[in-house]
C-alpha cells in the first residue's frame, strides 16, 4: 500500500500493547481505525484517548476467538466506514508455562482460540471483503519469533505461532496466484514491553488452569516477565509494521538479532541433529544458569 489517508484499518487486540501502537500509528497516517478488543474498560479508555488526540476511531468489543464476533466486527466496520483496507490479526495471549503432557485441554482451547482461531476468523471474514473492493489492501498477522524456534514449557504458544507463520505464507502464495491487490505480512517479534504476561486477566473462568507451575517452570515464567519488561517499546514495532505494509514486505522482524537462533534451528534440521538447549537464547540460559 502506498496511500493511507482516509483508508480504514481494523486491529484486534487494539486496547493495549502492540495492537494499540498499531492503531496509533495508523491514526497518525490519517487513517480511520477500528479498535477491536475483548477487554471492555481498556477498549473504552483507548478509544476515548485516541479520539481526544484527534483520531477517527470506532471501538468494537470483540472476542477474536469467536467467528460470529469477527463477523459482527466486519459488519460494524462496513456500516460505519464502508470499507476495510488493512486488517491486523493481532490479538494474542501467553497461556501456561508447564510441560507439554500437563498442558490442560482448557489451556489448549484458550490459547488456540485467541492466537490461531482469531487469525483464521479474521482471514475468513475480512479477506473476501477486501478482495471484492478491488483496491489495494494488506493483512498483517501477528506471530512471534516463537513461530520460528521452539523452547520448553511453552508448547501451546509455540504451536499457535508456528501455525500463524505457515498460514500467512499460504495466504501470501494464494493472493499472489490471484494477482490480488491485497498483500500479507507476518509479524515475528521477540520480547516487546506489553502486558502479555498478564493476559490471564482475560481468560474465561471455565478455561482457567488448576494448580501451580513447578519450580523450574516458574523460573521460566519469571525470566519471561523480566525479558518482556525490558523489551522493545510497542511503538517501534508498529513503525516496522507500517513500513512493511508500505514496502510490501512479508516477514517483519523487529528483533533481527534473533534470526541467529532461527538459522541455528534450521541448520539443526538440515543436518538432522537432535535439538539441544544450545538453541535457548543466551540471555535465557544466563538467567537459568544453564
Amino acid at each position: 500500500m502506498k496511500e493511507f489517508t482516509g483508508k480504514v484499518a481494523v486491529v484486534t487486540g487494539a486496547a493495549s500493547g502492540i495492537g494499540r501502537a498499531l492503531a496509533e500509528r495508523f491514526a497518525a497516517a490519517d487513517m480511520k481505525v477500528v479498535l477491536a478488543d475483548i477487554e471492555d474498560s481498556a477498549l473504552t479508555k483507548t478509544a476515548r484517548e485516541m479520539q481526544e488526540q484527534g483520531a477517527t476511531v470506532l471501538g468494537v468489543l470483540t472476542d477474536a476467538s469467536k467467528a460470529e464476533a469477527m463477523e459482527t466486527l466486519a459488519q460494524k466496520t462496513l456500516q460505519v466506514y464502508g470499507a476495510v483496507h488493512i486488517l491486523c490479526n493481532n490479538a494474542g495471549v501467553a497461556g501456561d508455562f508447564v510441560v507439554s503432557w500437563e498442558q490442560t485441554l482448557e489451556n489448549w482451547e484458550w490459547v488456540l482460540g485467541v492466537n490461531l482461531w482469531g487469525v483464521i476468523h479474521g482471514i475468513r471474514t475480512f479477506v473476501p471483503i477486501m478482495l471484492e473492493q478491488h483496491t489495494e489492501g494488506h493483512v498483517v498477522n501477528t506471530a512471534s519469533m516463537a513461530g520460528l524456534i521452539s523452547l520448553p514449557f511453552h508448547s501451546v504458544y509455540h504451536v499457535t505461532k508456528h501455525a500463524v507463520v505457515t498460514l500467512s505464507e499460504s495466504l501470501h502464495y494464494e493472493l499472489a496466484l490471484r494477482r490480488a491487490q491485497v498483500k500479507v505480512s507476518v509479524l515475528c517479534p521477540g520480547f516487546v514491553n506489553t502486558h502479555i504476561m498478564e493476559s490471564e486477566r482475560n481468560r474465561p473462568v471455565p478455561l482457567r488452569p488448576q494448580g501451580q507451575p513447578q519450580e523450574i517452570e516458574q523460573t521460566w515464567v519469571d525470566a519471561y516477565r523480566e525479558f518482556v519488561a525490558m523489551g522493545l517499546p510497542p511503538a517501534e514495532v508498529a513503525d516496522r509494521v507500517f513500513n512493511a505494509i508500505r514496502d510490501e514486505q512479508f516477514y517483519v522482524f523487529p528483533h533481527p538479532e534473533a534470526l541467529a537462533l532461527v538459522r541455528a534451528r534450521l541448520e539443526t534440521i538440515l543436518e538432522q541433529r537432535n535439538p539441544t538447549l544450545d538453541l535457548v537464547p543466551d540471555a535465557m540460559k544466563q538467567r537459568l544458569h544453564l
